[in-house]
């Protein structure tokens, strides 16, 4: 099970000497650890000392994950032996594996989860195990068994893991302990496999669980009372000063999740939120000379990263937000965790993700651009990139710190990949090229470069990716980078569930006169599923609607 440092299975102490007298009787084991194991930033520290040579990372990717990201990269480099165990194969991690073991995903395991509620859930198998992939159980079990562990690691099922971490929840607990479903180790295989939802806990004897803790008045304590204990407020670890005058936070975005292995593959969710950013207030961006869509350099004493400029008055001045989610498979500099400081809590080793002193610059290469193609490109040839999964598509967001001494023959070898049509602009003045390649009418890729961001229509151009044959009207403002006259574009897309962009809702609230949520949900669909997307449709309410949000 996974578990801190300082824990053992069934939520006991391994501080706690009778909670370890009490874990090794269960097991019949020789020996119980009798003191805490090193947590996360500790532990790379450890491995890059050469305290820890074997490391086993299983279902996370601390290579994006964790702060200092230069660090636990070093370490990775330096470790005598990594094993990971994903159900992605090519993460940030992974490549630093010298073994690979293929786990399942969600939709492939069996067993159960537990909520917020203390609810434990069924979770049963809907997609069959993909290749040579295995149950984590199994993955365990395997190489347990073959240390000569084969007895302790008998288990046949996920069946048989669950009954025995039931069993152990209960063993000599009587009360004393709050985590125990002793009465679920006797489940039969048929009754695991239909068992309903249940809250702990469930004590020996009965399948019904409890609702309410400390109804009783009695807590978990040797006295039985509530324990409080009084802190005092602490400052940050590192304050902001002259050189690092910004105070760096970093978070979730609404379409992404974690480290992005793979919700960045899915061209839906990335319609949202294509590519990492720097949320600064406008008055400071003014200050720094930065323009909403510059790309900014974010650095600090323990790395950079170089992302997209966001202006908005909501953040707060002095302050920096930067998601956390972009990773190398798709970002070449996005990297939040590589700025990130390593400081953490002294009591459970969290790091201090929500403030670190950066400075912010403008990132100034020698030129801009961006390419949409149907096939992988090659990507050694440009300083920065962002990838961005479209439909039929991939969208790269480009600039490079030397400008090519032949752009036509250098975009047509990259481009390219054998006889087709191709068509091409260029301002050699201006330092502007554009081109386009297409194959029996269908466009293979695109590319445009500048001095500057191009402001292409790019939602327009993804478009074109779905038609078998370009019309003439498109093929005559291919180039241009922009939809042929008199013909609207969706824009931005703010509902990713049914597609809707922001110029239609815009379109929609002015003309039909819509006033609430619900009016543009009932005109358009948007923010009637997931509702992730409400609080932006009420701030297109707010921007171009004078009457009261609903």
């Amino acid at each position: 099970m996974g578990a801190l440092a300082n824990q053992l299975a069934a939520h006991m102490s391994l501080e706690s000497e009778t909670d370890r007298e009490r874990v090794r009787r269960f097991w019949n084991a020789p020996a119980i650890a009798a003191r805490p194991g090193l947590k996360a930033v500790d532990l790379f520290r450890g491995v890059e000392a050469g305290q820890i040579k074997a490391l086993w990372i299983m279902a996370t990717n601390p290579a994006v994950s964790l702060p200092d990201a230069g660090q636990v990269r070093r370490a990775l480099a330096h470790c005598e032996f990594v094993a990971v165990s994903d159900c992605v194969r090519a993460t940030d991690t992974t490549q630093y594996a010298h073994v690979l073991l293929p786990a399942l995903a969600w939709g492939e395991k069996d067993g159960t989860v537990t909520n917020s509620e203390r609810r434990i859930s069924r979770q049963r198998v809907f997609l069959p195990r993909p290749g040579e992939a295995k149950p984590d159980w199994w993955i365990v079990s395997q190489v347990a068994r073959r240390m000569g562990f084969g007895e302790a690691f008998d288990y046949r099922s996920a069946a048989d893991v669950f009954r025995e971490y039931a069993a152990l929840s209960g063993f000599e607990n009587e009360g004393t302990r709050d985590f125990d479903i002793g009465g679920l180790n006797g489940l039969s295989d048929d009754e695991y496999a239909t068992m309903a939802p249940v809250q702990w806990p469930v004590l020996a004897g009965s399948y019904t669980g409890r609702a309410r803790f400390f109804g009783d008045g009695k807590f978990f304590t040797p006295s039985g009372k509530a324990q409080f204990v009084a802190l005092a407020p602490r400052p940050p670890a590192h304050a902001v000063g002259e050189d690092f005058p910004f105070a760096l936070n970093t978070g979730r975005v609404r379409d992404h999740w974690h480290t992005m292995t793979r919700t960045g593959k899915s061209p839906r969710l990335s319609l949202h939120t294509s590519e990492p950013y720097a949320e600064l207030h406008p008055r400071d961006a003014e200050r720094l000379g930065v323009r909403a869509g510059d790309l900014i350099r974010v650095a600090s004493r323990w790395g950079e990263a170089i992302v997209r400029a966001r202006l908005s008055p909501d953040q707060l001045g002095g302050s920096v937000f930067v998601p956390m989610h972009w990773n190398g498979q798709f970002a070449s500099h996005g990297l939040a965790d590589a700025v990130v400081n390593p400081a953490v809590d002294p009591v459970s080793g969290q790091p201090e993700f929500k403030h670190t002193p950066v400075r912010v610059s403008l990132y100034r290469p020698a030129w801009h651009g961006f390419a949409l193609s149907r096939r992988q490109l090659d990507l050694q040839a440009v300083t920065f990139h962002v990838r961005v999964n479209g439909n039929q598509f991939i969208r790269y967001e480009l600039a490079g710190e030397r400008t090519p001494d032949d752009w036509p023959a250098w975009a047509r070898a990259w481009l390219a990949q054998d006889s087709g049509e191709w068509l091409d602009y260029f301002d050699a003045a201006a330092g502007r090229y554009r081109a386009a390649w297409l194959r029996d009418g269908r466009l293979e890729a695109c590319f445009f470069a500048g001095p500057e961001p191009v402001a292409a229509e790019r939602e327009w151009l993804a478009g074109l990716f779905a038609h078998e044959v370009l019309s003439p009207n498109d093929r005559m403002s291919l180039l241009a980078g922009r939809p042929p006259r008199g013909q609207t574009q969706t824009g931005r897309t703010v509902c990713a569930c049914f597609g809707v962009g922001e110029n239609t809702i815009v379109e929609a609230i002015r003309t039909r006169k819509l006033a609430t949520v619900a009016e543009i949900g009932a005109c358009l669909k948007a923010g009637t599923n997931c509702g992730s997307c409400v609080p932006e449709l009420k701030a297109l309410l707010a921007q171009h609607d004078a009457r009261k949000i609903a």
